[in-house]
């Protein structure tokens, strides 16, 4: 019996990367899931790794989009007769260096959808019947390490991730105790996404963590499996940092 059998989730962003994983590890413990990304193309490949169109289906879109929200849970509902989780993983970060550097507009499609589309997402989620009747609802976002302190170099992407997290706060406490909302921490996972961070010096970079490697989306596929699990039953509002060790020593 897996942790996830008969459960229904979408997780966002999740045609590479740590969304992948996220979705893979649902799968692999039961559940059927209802993919996003922008691409169609890297969206049915998606699908076909996690067991084609029994298992899951792709809807391509952007995020932060109202209507790819409503229609990815209409999908949900009619494809896989409910929603029981939901992961908001997508994320972007188009700018580095000093945080007055970046122009306004990015700073604000920064937060579009790195905070108010997780919101929304949630909204429409609950709206749509997530925590309703006896099938408790579980919803997790994926921030980071970024959101708990000064960064130097990311400093728009960690003000939103901080927004994220508290997010995540506010809505635990509003919306028990049929609906638990976490949220997941990463520091550096070898992804496309965070290259710019490690590409050509990733032995470096992994010797300040006291693991002495960078994440990889399995590391958090399963925290983020867990908090959706009713074996986290009685945890909601917390953030698990899943890092490596890396700010045990102050490290961001």
């Amino acid at each position: 019996m897996g942790l996830h059998d008969g459960t229904v989730a979408i997780v966002t962003g999740a045609s590479r990367g740590i969304g992948l994983g996220i979705a893979q590890k649902l799968v692999d413990e039961g559940a059927r899931v209802v993919i996003t990304a922008r691409k169609p193309e890297a969206l049915a490949a998606a699908v076909e790794q996690l067991g084609g169109a029994a298992k899951a289906v792709g809807v391509a879109g952007n995020a932060a989009d109202e209507a790819h929200q409503d229609e990815v849970i209409r999908v949900a509902h009619e494809t896989f007769g409910g929603l029981d989780h939901l992961v908001n993983n997508t994320g972007i970060n188009p700018v580095y260096g000093p945080i007055l550097d970046a122009p306004l507009d990015v700073a604000r499609k920064i937060m579009d959808v790195n905070v108010l589309a997780a919101f929304s997402w949630t909204q429409k989620a609950v709206a749509a019947g997530l925590g309703a009747g006896d099938r408790p609802g579980a919803v997790v976002n994926v921030a980071s390490i970024a959101g708990l302190g000064a960064t130097g170099t990311i400093g728009w992407y960690a003000v939103s991730k901080a927004a994220l997290i508290h997010l995540t706060v506010e809505l635990a406490y509003q919306l028990g105790p049929s609906i638990r909302v976490n949220a997941v921490a990463p520091a550096i996972v070898k992804t496309q996404f965070a290259q710019a961070l490690y590409e050509g010096r990733e032995e470096k970079v992994a010797a300040a963590y006291p693991m002495k490697r960078l994440g990889a989306p399995e590391d958090i596929a399963g925290a983020v499996s867990f908090l959706l699990s009713s074996d986290a039953g009685w945890v909601t509002g917390q953030t698990l940092v899943v890092d490596g060790g890396v700010t045990l020593g102050g490290n961001l």
